[in-house]
């Protein structure tokens, strides 16, 4: 003989398990959905510096890490932090990356520096890492950065800029990468080998931000997308 209670409670223990399985699941998608959305590695962006030649005989200039030479020239004022935010702007495409706070990190910076002049410049990056609970840090410099003099279409002098942007992985202790541009704009009469640049740059001449603009794209395309 049926049993009409016994089969409501089955029902309804069947009707639990199944809600309670449902809610498990969907939670168990947003956590994982979450994991890979939430950011993996901590960066720290040390403020970019300009490096100006040592003398005024010399147009050289040398990068304070790689010790690369390059050739130096005008940097407008404000150029390095032009340079440091179309990178910012850049790095903040990469999701699996949290920006620890500029200002933080420039105050802990100009301390260990001030602190420790005489100290090897990537020692100053590990202890500034483990300060900071970072993983990665930037560091950039400019070397060159010079404004065009004239119009889209006719100038007197093209947009010149420099720099160099390295990366550097806390828990190896050393640098994983780097990437540098280094361009003077010249026409087409000049070198051919320019027609690509000028057709993203629209066919006319470019200020020195479009440029560096161009430059950080062009250095990106090597920069590790994730690295532990």
């Amino acid at each position: 003989m049926l049993n009409p209670l016994g089969n409501k409670i089955n029902c309804s223990v069947t009707v639990c398990l199944f809600l309670l399985f449902f809610s498990v699941a969907v939670s168990w998608g947003e956590e994982a959905k979450d994991d890979k959305i939430r950011p993996s590695v901590r960066i720290a962006i040390i403020p970019f510096q300009k490096i100006l030649p040592e003398s005024s005989m010399s147009k050289t200039v040398f990068c304070p890490l790689s010790g690369a030479g390059y050739f130096g020239g005008k940097i407008a004022e404000g150029a390095e932090n032009v340079v440091e935010g179309l990178f910012i702007n850049k790095i903040s495409d990469f999701k699996e990356r949290e920006i620890i706070s500029v200002d933080k990190v420039e105050g802990m910076y100009k301390l260990f520096t001030a602190e420790t002049l005489k100290t090897n410049l990537l020692d100053i990056l590990k202890k500034l890492g483990t300060e900071l609970e970072a993983d990665e840090i930037i560091i950039g410099y400019i070397f060159r950065y010079e404004e065009r003099i004239g119009y889209d279409y006719s100038v007197e002098k093209p947009a010149s800029v420099a720099f160099g942007i390295h990366l550097f992985n806390t828990k190896k202790g050393s640098l994983v990468w780097h990437g540098v541009f280094d361009k003077t704009q010249k026409s087409l009469m000049e070198d051919v080998l320019q027609i690509s640049s000028f057709y993203k740059g629209g066919g006319k001449w470019l200020k020195a931000r479009e440029l560096t603009k161009q430059g950080i794209d062009q250095i990106f395309k090597t920069f590790p997308r994730f690295d532990h």
